[in-house]
């Protein structure tokens, strides 16, 4: 188990007092019930509402604030977008007889939220919960280009990509130059970089704000990919990432717009 941090503990046994106990509480309430020196306890208060954790009134009585507020619109727009990602995923695949999966980035990697198979059998490595190195997937490359030079190599600090087959991007200049052309054109390819015999296209999800929070992607085998022009794929995942962004509240036209 990791070691815990002190401060912070204190800090967090204050906040649920308020989810536990009562919404409205005093120093004088706070510190009998944690057992907290006053001191520390008026330390931890002036930071908590500093930092919009918890309100002040005239009176000295403290609430949740806003902050708290924003975290938990957080976490629920992420479990509104798992069942929304979970829905299209399957529309998606039952449709067209393909695989549909849809994910986040966690710094390097990608995580995917769902993912539904087609009618082909593909030996993916990608499940729903797991991570992926997100520069060898169509997914994780199109959620990488939105990100500047600075973060990107803060992230890949070493300038060398791991290699999950021969195609995988491996050197950070190449890996730039690749999510240039994916911003020009809005969407992402990607031909055997993870999986044998596999293709994908990957477009972005915007939520409310039009900022890019996930992005969803189809996977056939290249046999079939080779079949219809790029365009058809591309199209197909155009018509899932439209409707997850729209179920988040994104612009009207926005997945449009930047493909």
């Amino acid at each position: 188990m990791p070691r815990l941090t002190p401060a912070v503990m204190r800090a967090l046994d204050i906040i649920d007092l308020f989810v536990d106990k009562a919404p409205e509480l005093s120093a004088a309430e706070i510190g009998e019930a944690t057992g907290l020196p006053r001191t520390t306890v008026h330390e931890l208060l002036g930071t908590l509402v500093h930092r919009g954790f918890l309100a002040k009134d005239n009176a000295g009585i403290y609430s949740l604030g806003v902050r708290a507020l924003q975290i938990g619109n957080a976490y629920s727009a992420r479990f509104d977008m798992l069942g929304a990602a979970t829905e299209v995923a399957r529309e998606t695949a039952i449709t067209h007889g393909v695989t549909c999966s849809v994910a986040v980035l966690e710094e390097s990697d990608v995580f995917y939220l769902a993912k539904v198979e087609g009618r082909e059998v593909i030996p993916l490595a990608s499940s729903v919960g797991k991570r992926m190195p997100a520069h060898a997937t169509g997914l994780g490359k199109m959620l990488l280009s939105g990100l500047g030079p600075s973060q990107l190599n803060r992230l890949y600090p070493t300038g060398r990509l791991e290699a999950l087959m021969p195609n995988t991007i491996t050197d950070l200049a190449d890996l730039k130059a690749e999510l240039a052309r994916i911003r020009e054109r809005g969407y992402a390819t990607e031909s055997e970089e993870s999986t044998p015999n596999a293709a994908c296209a990957a477009l972005p999800v915007f939520n409310a704000a039009g900022a890019m929070v996930a992005a969803v992607s189809i996977t056939v085998t290249t046999t079939r990919w080779g079949t219809e022009p790029e365009e058809h794929w591309v199209g197909i995942v155009r018509t899932a990432a439209t409707k997850l962004s729209s179920q988040l509240g994104a612009p009207a036209g926005q997945t449009e717009q930047s493909a």
